[in-house]
């Protein structure tokens, strides 16, 4: 624990000894190994061609283990010291499970050539700290051979992932992204956006006080994105619509059902009623603009016809709250 909190405390790296650095060396190799395990399994559902490539990246670095190994038992037997790149100061970090698992395709595979190269460049620095020929040989090689994995990943992505598939994976990973969030998002703005107009505005009318008419739009504006994130969490799981995680959607609908709500009540926080209403007015404009520039750039709908459609609908909600709360 310390560690994390005192990063001096750490190894400097010019300090370690031969057998700790082949004991780094094997560690490190075997979280490659299992970071490229994970890429396959977060992407094998999915994006079957691309898993096939880290499946294969596995697989060499457990070559690379196996290699190490095999030196270290030669020279210092079988017991191994326990020593990890958090130990060590300047070593280069991996991103942790959570992360890995949140990455998008094209980052996954960038990151693959980011991953072996600062493979490349530990091998380059073991070098120079190791007398011993057959392990300094040992590192060179390893060396060479992240040099060369960025041609292996290339490679590897033309036999299991050429460019027509990658472009479906990517098309398909667009898709993905529609559904789980930008659909349930763009309901919510909608929903948060259009149907409180009429209550907020119409509590303005009534009542031209700017703190109640602020309160009743925060209510409405929460409530709302509440009542929102729940159904849409609970009646869809995803997994016959190929929608996505419900988390997610519950998510993105909850809360930019907020957002679309609490955009033309926050003006109300302004004393003065009419100033208030004429920047609310304004807010609720952008807010419908925001909607149509969501449907063309997402949902392929043409941008007049959107913004036709919004702007009429919105005009005619607003219209209806000021009636309301004039009458």
């Amino acid at each position: 624990m310390a560690l994390n909190f005192f990063p001096r405390a750490r190894r400097a790296f010019s300090s370690l000894s031969e057998q700790e650095i082949l004991a780094l060396a094997i560690s490190a190799e075997e979280d490659d190994s299992r970071i490229y395990k994970t890429y396959a399994e977060h992407l094998r559902e999915d994006y079957p061609d691309s898993a096939r490539i880290f499946d294969d990246m596995a697989q060499v670095e457990d070559s690379h283990r196996r290699m190490l190994i095999d030196q270290h038992k030669r020279r210092f037997g079988d017991t191994i010291p326990f020593i990890r790149r958090e130990y060590v100061r300047g070593f280069y970090d991996r991103k942790p499970d959570w992360l890995i698992k949140s990455m998008p395709l094209e980052k996954i595979r960038a990151q693959t050539i980011v991953m072996e190269d600062q493979a490349r460049r530990f091998y380059r620095a073991a070098v120079t700290q190791v007398s011993d020929a057959d392990t300094r040989k040992l590192l060179g090689d390893l060396a060479m051979a992240e040099e060369a994995h960025e041609e292996t990943a290339r490679a590897l992505t033309e036999k299991h992932a050429p460019e027509d598939v990658r472009d479906e994976e990517t098309m398909k990973e667009r898709r993905q992204f529609v559904l789980t969030w930008v659909q349930p998002g763009l309901a919510g703005l909608m929903d948060g956006s259009v149907s409180t107009l009429a209550p907020i505005f119409a509590a303005a009318f009534a009542t031209q006080d700017t703190k109640q008419t602020f309160l009743i739009g925060l209510s409405a504006a929460v409530g709302a994105g509440i009542s929102m994130g729940f159904t849409e969490a609970a009646h869809d799981d995803g997994k016959l619509s190929g929608r996505g995680s419900p988390i997610k959607r519950g998510i993105a609908s909850g809360v930019m059902t907020m957002l679309g709500g609490l955009g033309h009540a926050l003006p109300y926080l302004i004393p003065e009623f009419w100033t208030a209403t004429i920047v609310a007015i304004i807010v609720v404009f952008f807010e419908l603009w925001a909607i149509a520039f969501i449907q063309n750039k997402y949902m392929e709908t043409p941008f007049m016809r959107a913004a036709f459609q919004v702007v009429l609908g919105g005009g005619l909600v607003l219209a209806a709250g000021m009636l309301i709360g004039s009458g």
